[in-house]
């Protein structure tokens, strides 16, 4: 019994149909809709959105999106992933310039994205992996499972954080510290 070859979508065509919709997203052109991750992980989102935004705030850095904010990541075939979180500096996209009706397309500086349930450590792995060879300078796992923290940076080895560690990102955030045990509280 033969298996149909779903068709490819662009970008383009997907955020058409799909543009508003969070829980979805496509990869290598393919339309995959995503499980609910359920409370632990918009908890997870929000302690983030509050230690990150609220720096990005205090020192007038940039942008901080969440809510599977669509991130542009590959074309042909066309990729376009939800953020949890994101960080654009007003460097890549000035105070004074109206944020984008549609989605991000990199380079950006960080994304983070916090393990669902239903992932392995492979896939949000893999998921990050494609973040960075779109653009995106850094990208910040956070596995509510093990309460620990993976940095991800283009050509290195993804760096690991645990309880009593403290995470920073110089290269994105200079100066932001925040203990790994603040995301999971």
């Amino acid at each position: 019994m033969a298996v149909a070859t779903p068709a490819l979508v662009s970008g383009d065509e997907f955020l058409r149909l799909h543009g508003d919709e969070s829980g979805i997203e496509l990869v290598d052109g393919v339309i995959t809709r995503l499980p609910m991750p359920g409370s632990e992980h918009g908890e997870v989102c929000v302690n983030t959105v509050l230690a990150i935004g609220g720096f990005v705030k205090s020192h007038n850095l940039g942008r901080v999106m969440s809510n599977d904010t669509f991130v542009r990541t590959r074309i042909n075939p066309d990729g376009c992933r939800g953020a949890d979180v994101l960080f654009v500096s007003y460097e890549t996209l000035p105070a004074d310039v109206p944020t984008p009706k549609g989605p991000l397309t990199p380079p950006l500086e960080l994304v983070v994205e916090v393990r669902p349930p239903s992932d392995s450590y492979s896939q949000v792995s893999a998921k990050a992996f494609e973040y960075l060879e779109a653009g995106v300078k850094v990208v910040l796992v956070l596995d509510p499972e093990t309460a620990s923290a993976g940095v991800f940076r283009p050509n290195e080895l993804p760096r690991r954080f645990h309880n009593g560690d403290t995470v920073t990102m110089p290269d994105v955030l200079p100066g932001f510290a925040v203990p790994v045990a603040k995301f999971f509280e």
